[in-house]
C-alpha cells in the first residue's frame, strides 16, 4: 500500500505539473538576470496575441539581428532553479540560459526573451492552465508583434530558439497563424515533444495499470484537452523556414522516436536533427546550447539573408 501511495502522489504531482506549468504548486522564480554575465538589458512588458501581459528582457547587440527565444516547462527566461530543494526533481541542477544568451549576444545576435503565460513574472491566463502548446502559441505571436512594433527591431532579421514547451507553441502557432511568421527566417527547435510517449513513460515507470488512460482523462478534467492533441507532429505543416531540431537522444523521459517523428513531418528540404549524447537526463539538453552555442549560432548565420 505505501508503494501505491507514492505512486499515485507522484502521478497526482506530474498531473499538476503538466497542467499548471508549476513544482509543488510554485512558478519557478527568474533567478538570474542578463547583468550577471555582463549583458545590458531593458525589463520590457508586451502583449500576447490575447492580451496577456508578458514579461521579458531585451538584450540590445550592435547588429540587425534579432532572436526570439520561446522556453520550456517549468522554466522560464532565466532557466529553472533546478539546484534549489524544492524544485529539485530533475535532477537537482540548475538550467540556465545566460551563457547561451551572452555566446548569441556576442555573435551579433539581439535578444528578446520572455516569460510564457503562467510561467515567471507574466500573467496568469486561462485559469493558470497550461495547455502545452495549444494556448502557449499566443505568446508566441505577441513576442513576434512586439518585435515588429519596437522602432529598433521591426526591421531586423528574426530567428526563432524555440525550447520543448516552447517549440511546441511555436509548431501550433505556425499551425494556426502562418501570416504571423513571415518575417521569420530560421528556426532551432530544442527538444520538442509530444505528450504520449512522455506520459507512457511515466506512468510505464510507476507501474499504474491504464496509466495513460488514467492521466489523459485527469488531464481533460483539468484542461478540457486530451493528450493526444498535444503533438507537434499535428502542427508543424506550415514551417516554411530551415529548422534545426536537436534532442537529448537517450532521454529517460520520452522517446527518441517521438522527435524523430516531429522532424520528419517538417515539409521543409533544408533541416537537420541533432542527437545530444552522453546522458539520458532532458534536462541536460537544456543546458546544452549554453556549451555548445555554436550549433544554434551557426545554423542562424548560414540561413539568414
Amino acid at each position: 500500500m505505501p508503494d501505491q501511495d507514492k505512486a499515485q502522489a507522484a502521478f497526482d504531482n506530474f498531473v499538476s505539473l503538466w497542467t499548471t506549468g508549476t513544482t509543488a504548486g510554485r512558478r519557478a522564480p527568474v533567478l538570474r538576470r542578463p547583468d550577471e554575465v555582463g549583458l545590458d538589458y531593458e525589463d520590457v512588458t508586451f502583449p500576447s496575441q490575447d492580451g496577456v501581459p508578458l514579461e521579458g528582457w531585451f538584450i540590445p547587440a550592435d547588429s540587425d539581428r534579432l532572436v526570439i527565444h520561446n522556453h520550456f516547462l517549468p522554466g522560464n527566461r532565466y532557466g529553472y532553479p533546478g539546484h534549489l530543494p524544492e524544485f529539485g526533481g530533475f535532477g537537482g541542477f540548475e538550467i540556465n540560459f545566460l551563457p547561451e544568451y551572452k555566446a548569441l549576444h556576442d555573435a551579433g545576435y539581439n535578444i528578446l526573451a520572455y516569460d510564457i503565460r503562467n510561467h515567471g513574472l507574466s500573467s496568469q491566463a486561462n485559469g493558470g492552465i497550461t495547455g502545452i502548446g495549444l494556448l502557449e502559441y499566443r505568446d508566441v505571436i505577441g513576442s513576434l508583434r512586439y518585435a515588429a512594433a519596437r522602432p529598433d527591431t521591426a526591421s531586423m532579421k528574426k530567428v526563432l530558439l524555440s525550447v520543448c514547451l516552447g517549440a511546441d507553441s511555436t509548431a501550433v502557432g505556425w499551425h494556426k497563424h502562418p501570416e504571423e511568421f513571415a518575417d521569420v527566417q530560421a528556426l532551432v527547435m530544442l527538444q520538442p515533444v509530444s505528450a504520449r510517449p512522455i506520459v507512457e513513460t511515466f506512468v510505464d515507470g510507476l507501474g499504474i495499470a491504464n496509466g495513460f488512460e488514467k492521466f489523459d482523462r485527469a488531464v481533460q478534467e483539468r484542461t478540457g484537452f486530451h493528450l493526444d492533441e498535444q503533438a507537434p507532429a499535428r502542427y508543424v505543416g506550415n514551417i516554411d523556414v530551415p529548422t534545426l531540431v536537436a534532442q537529448v537522444h537517450d532521454d529517460a523521459m520520452t522517446r527518441p522516436d517521438d522527435v524523430q517523428s516531429i522532424f520528419d513531418a517538417l515539409p521543409v528540404e533544408e533541416k537537420e536533427l541533432y542527437w545530444i549524447e552522453g546522458t539520458d537526463r532532458r534536462f541536460d539538453g537544456y543546458n546544452f546550447f549554453g556549451v555548445h552555442p555554436e550549433i544554434p549560432i551557426d545554423w542562424f548565420d548560414k540561413h539568414l539573408k
